[in-house]
């Protein structure tokens, strides 16, 4: 079987219910709900002109030669560059490439309007510098028949970091992952940009969310491990890119107030061990 026939196949019968029914969503109004596909594709955004040109060529070029349907869906969060007048060009004949806008600062607050504004079967989120392949999918895909949350990770046999962090970046990583285990012990990376989920699950899973930074990724895996629904984690080829959003005077005090937090909210009985390796 073929790797095109064995994403046509997930992507037409859907993922099997794990949770059971699940809650329902908050009051999207249907204007600001896009149309139904198969794979929605969602790259939070702030003044990321300069970047988004290749990963949005990349990303349609890629999702235009694929047997199911999709979308992009770029969430600006308060550019004050080009980045609105970018996305709004037309990219694809075949692949809608959609903006939304997220008045409230922070990567989480960008995804979590995303999440909840998708119909798609499948939702997920990447990062604007494409540090991990979009070709990735070729292998999450197949994945997502069989589990409801599939996750890129650095840190697992199999992963190649093509481009490494500068080392205040690399220092910062290793004590920022220090601390998001004591939320999620069975997850080797909650920060890798490559995550993808299904549809109902991330509406459910968005809709209780309230951190707004860059500890979003960890709120939002300890959520869905907390329902009792295990996390596939995969190895991606990853890319440092210049360019981050992130700034350590500007976030660190927020990202580990928050990470201390959930932290103090995680029960050692509740998590669900993440599973690692491609099969």
């Amino acid at each position: 079987m073929t790797r095109a026939t064995m994403q046509r196949m997930v992507l037409h019968t859907g993922t099997p219910d794990i949770t059971g029914t699940f809650a329902q969503e908050p009051d999207i109004p249907a204007v600001l709900r896009r149309a139904s596909c198969q794979l929605e594709v969602l790259i939070p955004a702030r003044d990321e002109a300069r970047r988004l040109p290749k990963t949005l060529m990349r990303t349609v070029r890629y999702l235009e030669a694929q047997p199911y349907s999709s979308s992009v869906v770029v969430i600006d969060n308060g550019s004050v560059d080009q980045t609105s007048d970018l996305v709004a060009r037309t990219w694809s004949d075949r692949v809608p490439v959609h903006l939304t806008g997220c008045a409230q600062p922070g990567k989480g607050a960008a995804v979590r309007r995303g999440l909840l504004t998708s119909r798609a079967r499948f939702v997920g989120y990447m990062d604007a510098d494409l540090a991990t392949p979009i070709e990735t999918l070729d292998t999450v895909v197949p994945l997502l028949g069989d589990w409801q949350a599939v996750v890129g990770s650095r840190w697992i046999g199999g992963a190649v970091l093509a481009r490494r962090q500068p080392v205040h970046r690399a220092v910062g990583g290793m004590a920022f992952r220090a601390m998001a285990r004591r939320v999620l012990p069975g997850l080797a990376d909650t920060q890798c940009g490559f995550k993808f989920f299904a549809g109902d699950l991330a509406r459910t899973v968005a809709s209780r969310l309230r951190i707004d930074g860059f500890a979003f990724d960890v709120e939002l895996l300890h959520a869905i491990t907390d329902m009792g629904v295990p996390v596939k984690e995969i190895p991606v080829v990853w890319s440092d890119a210049e360019g981050s959003t992130l700034r350590a005077l500007r976030d660190g005090g927020r990202t580990t107030a928050d990470l201390l937090r959930l932290a103090r909210q995680a029960s050692p009985f509740a998590s669900t061990p993440a599973v690692r390796g491609e099969n």
